[in-house]
């Protein structure tokens, strides 16, 4: 798999991708934002990013989305990773993204990202880089999703991690 940034938000790249491949394809059509990408054989995963509003230090993470078909493999957290480094080489001092699902909140995990205890826009928890990973701030996130409508595998998967540590943070590939 090759990752690469498209762009900065200053650079106004559009990244069209297949929306019945792809969830929130419609939001990588925006100029605004900057763009990371995975592939392998086509784009498998997406990224996209700007500066916070009111902390030009920060960026935040404002979409992730990986192929239907991918799910699962880990992609996520890599291109996270990935660009929670660039932002870090670029100067920015803290990244941010918000998880609307204890499965987000995981990959966030796995990519160095810690919850904040914030929570904002559409029932989003904050999860941030650089911070504190210890295994109470961990499971904290993961209780706020438990009060939440779930789907059966949500469930499940809440309740393997009802007492478990922070997953290790992911390596990309050399």
């Amino acid at each position: 798999m090759e990752f690469a940034l498209l762009g900065w938000p200053e650079d106004g790249h559009r990244l069209r991708l297949d929306h019945e491949q792809f969830a929130y394809a419609g939001k990588f059509v925006m100029t605004s934002t900057g763009k990371a990408v995975v592939g392998d054989d086509g784009v498998v995963a997406a990224a996209a990013f700007d500066a916070d509003r009111t902390d030009p230090d920060t960026l935040v993470v404002r979409y992730v989305t990986v192929r239907r078909d991918r799910q699962g493999e880990r992609i996520g957290a890599r291109l996270l990773r990935f660009v929670r480094d660039r932002a870090a080489e670029r100067g920015y001092d803290r990244v941010t993204i918000g998880v609307n699902n204890p499965f987000s909140y995981q990959a966030a995990y796995r990519a160095g990202f810690r919850y904040t205890g914030d929570q904002r826009g559409m029932a989003e928890l904050t999860l941030a880089w650089p911070g504190d990973r210890r295994p109470e701030r961990y499971r904290a996130g993961l209780d706020v999703f438990r009060d939440r409508d779930l789907s059966p595998a949500e469930e499940s998967f809440l309740a393997e991690k009802r007492d478990a540590s922070p997953p290790p943070v992911v390596d990309l590939p050399v």
